[in-house]
């Protein structure tokens, strides 16, 4: 196995308009996919990216915040590195002064999301190997040691984590085979809130067409008849065999998303997401109890891993859509993952356009932790601009073979 060594770190404030529509939601009008980037340059022909994902504004906040945490990479094997990144990573999450930001939220978590996938996008390349490749072969007990289990010990202590995956051992062959079948896709561009009635139609009779089983409508118009009308115009087109989604992006207050949930539920909604506000536990807790069995999905907004759990704790979600390009990257993910499937609950990334690196997390959960294989969010705005977009056929995520994490931009590769 060769070494390779951190040489430079450099940052990239990348950003990406879209088409009038694309990207719009009931709370976000104006968006623009950014990422803040990570780049490790090595002393081997290896160079690593990590992302982590923004609507714009404040970009380059971020990309500051990796410059003051990234010193310490420098000089650092990979592979020494990784084994002990757990500790690295706490370290930096807690600096003295920064912490002071958070702790464990906002710029400072997003940087350490892009400095983590980038050492995760370095150690494969470094062995050569596309990234859920190198997790399902790496040991419990490795895997582990690239974790922060901090505030997480009264429910997953180390020795519990380790046993997760042994517990979920059998079977392991048998779901080798989604590498071979490839992972389904949902698709979200079928209804952004600005698009017209007779757009969102003909998008989804479009996914229809091109393979999807399932898709998403934006909803939380201050107009409710709205939201009710287009859910049902997409209802009619797909049939009652569809899994059809809907997602409030946060717009609601608890009353009235107990009304609106109700009458989507009516719709037979496969999960309806944030329907208020990400950090309101127990509203969540409460709006749960009452819309059941309809579920709740949530995740996007949410931080990290503590929040995760008391979410988890109080039965406040049913769909766990944590997004390693908003928590602190691949190993908050995983430590996330093991607490949904502590409980049983389903994984369905928020991707934004990160399936990039998502298509990989998903085999992970699949094959190492025995997650149940649902599917995984599909917006292709911004394929064009990676080195390896995902490829994407009849629905289905087909398994990247190329090493690392597939997020290198091709704005930067060529520079």
């Amino acid at each position: 196995m060769k070494m390779t060594t951190i040489k430079k770190v450099e940052t990239r404030d990348a950003r990406f308009p879209l088409k009038p529509g694309e990207g719009v939601d009931a709370v976000h009008s104006e968006p623009i996919y950014s990422y803040a980037v990570t780049r490790l340059l090595t002393d081997t022909n290896d160079a690593a990216t990590g992302i982590a994902f923004t609507l714009g504004g404040g970009n380059q906040l971020v990309c500051e915040a990796i410059e003051l945490l990234t010193d310490r990479l420098v000089g650092q094997e990979i592979e020494d590195l990784m084994s002990r990144w757990g500790t690295v990573s706490r370290e930096m999450a807690d600096h003295p002064q920064l912490r002071w930001l958070g702790p464990h939220k906002g710029v400072v978590h997003l940087a350490l999301s892009s400095i983590t996938n980038a050492c995760f996008d370095l150690w494969a390349k470094a062995r050569q190997v596309p990234l859920w490749k190198l997790l399902i072969d790496l040991s419990p007990e490795a895997i582990v040691d690239t974790l922060d289990l901090t505030y997480l010990e009264d429910v997953l202590s180390r020795e519990q984590a380790i046993e997760l995956f042994n517990s979920n051992r059998p079977g392991r062959e048998d779901r080798m085979e989604v590498v071979r079948d490839g992972y389904p896709g949902y698709d979200t561009s079928v209804g952004w809130f600005a698009y017209a009635d007779d757009l969102i139609v003909a998008n989804a009779k479009k996914a229809l067409d091109a393979g999807f089983t399932a898709m998403k409508l934006k909803v939380g118009s201050a107009d409710s008849a709205r939201d009710l009308r287009r859910a049902e115009l997409v209802r009619d087109v797909v049939g009652d065999s569809a899994r059809l989604m809907f997602d409030a992006n946060q717009a609601w207050n608890l009353p009235r998303a107990m009304d609106m949930c109700q009458n989507l539920a009516d719709l037979n909604a496969f999960w309806i997401e944030e329907p208020t506000h990400p950090d309101d536990v127990l509203g969540h807790q409460k709006l749960a109890k009452a819309i059941a069995p309809s579920a709740i999905a949530l995740g996007e907004h949410v931080p990290n891993r503590v929040m995760f759990k008391n979410f988890i704790q109080a039965n406040a979600m049913q769909f766990v859509q944590v997004d390693a390009v908003r928590v602190a990257g691949v190993s908050e993910f995983i430590a996330i993952s093991m607490l949904a499937r502590q409980k049983g609950l389903k994984v369905v990334p928020h991707v934004g356009d990160m399936g990039q690196l998502h298509q990989h997390l998903v085999l992970f959960n699949h094959i190492s932790l025995g997650h149940e294989r649902v599917f995984l969010e599909y917006i292709p705005h911004l394929r064009d601009h990676f080195v390896h977009p995902a490829h994407v056929e009849a629905g289905i995520y087909r398994t990247p073979d190329v090493p690392g994490a597939t997020c290198d931009l091709k704005e930067i590769e060529n520079t």
